[in-house]
C-alpha cells in the first residue's frame, strides 16, 4: 500500500533531523562553542628563552645564531630583540668571548689559519671588529708553527712520489686557510728534511713563482 510504505519510510534514518551545525558535541546545547584551547599556554617570551637555553646547552652561540633559530621557530622580531638584549646584559651571550674561544679551539684543535677562522666567525655573525680582536692571538709565527706541525704529521704516513705528496700537502694547507706562499714554503721545507729524494725535489721548487701562480693577489 503506497500510503503505509511512505509512512514507514518517513520513520527511517532519513527522518532523523541532522544535528544543528552550532551544537557543541556532547553538551546537547545548540548555539554554543567551547573556547579554543591554546596549543602552548606559555608566553612567547618564555618559549623564546627555552629555545635559547636549549641551543646554548649544546654549545656557545652568537647572538646572530640564536636569532636565526628563533626566526625559524616563528618568534616575533620584538620578542627576539627583547630576549637577546637581556641575554647580552647578563652575559649569557657574549660574541667577543665566543670569538676568542672559537679561534683558540679551532686553531689549536684543527690547525685552521686566520683566513679560515675569519670566514667561520663571519658565518656565525661575529662582527668584523670582534673577529679582528680575537684573531690577534694567531700571529705569523703561530701560523707557521701550526702549518709545519700539520705537514710533519701527514708526512709520517704519506706515500707516493715527492711531487704527488707535495701537491696533496699544499692542498691540505690551502683548505685550512693558509696563504699559498706559506703552504708552499712549509711543504718545501718539510720535504727537504724527509729524505734524499724528497730533498732533491724540494730543492727545485720556487716558492715565490708557485705562490704567484696559485694566488695572484699574494
Amino acid at each position: 500500500m503506497p500510503g503505509r510504505r511512505g509512512a514507514r519510510a518517513g520513520r527511517g534514518w532519513d527522518a532523523i533531523p541532522p544535528r544543528a551545525a552550532t551544537d557543541t558535541p556532547g553538551t546537547g546545547t545548540p548555539g554554543t562553542e567551547k573556547p579554543a584551547r591554546s596549543a602552548d599556554p606559555r608566553s612567547e617570551s618564555e618559549i623564546a628563552r627555552e629555545i635559547c637555553l636549549r641551543q646554548l646547552a649544546a654549545r656557545p652561540r652568537t647572538r646572530a645564531e640564536l636569532s636565526k633559530v628563533l626566526v625559524r621557530k616563528g618568534i616575533s622580531e620584538e620578542v627576539i630583540a627583547e630576549v637577546l638584549d637581556r641575554y647580552d646584559e647578563v652575559g649569557i651571550i657574549d660574541d667577543a668571548a665566543f670569538a676568542r674561544a672559537w679561534v683558540t679551539s679551532r686553531h689549536q684543535g684543527r690547525g685552521l689559519a686566520r683566513r679560515a677562522l675569519a670566514n667561520e666567525l663571519r658565518q656565525r655573525g661575529v662582527s668584523a671588529e670582534e673577529a679582528s680582536e680575537a684573531l690577534e692571538s694567531v700571529d705569523d709565527e703561530s701560523e707557521a708553527e701550526t702549518a709545519r706541525a700539520l705537514v710533519d704529521r701527514k708526512l709520517r704516513t704519506a706515500t707516493g712520489a715527492p711531487d704527488a705528496v707535495f701537491r696533496r700537502l699544499v692542498a691540505m694547507l690551502a683548505r685550512k686557510g693558509y696563504p699559498a706562499g706559506v703552504a708552499i714554503r712549509t711543504v718545501k721545507d718539510a720535504l727537504a728534511a724527509r729524505d734524499e729524494e724528497a730533498a732533491e725535489f724540494a730543492d727545485a721548487i720556487d716558492p715565490d713563482a708557485l705562490a704567484t701562480d696559485a694566488d695572484p693577489l699574494s
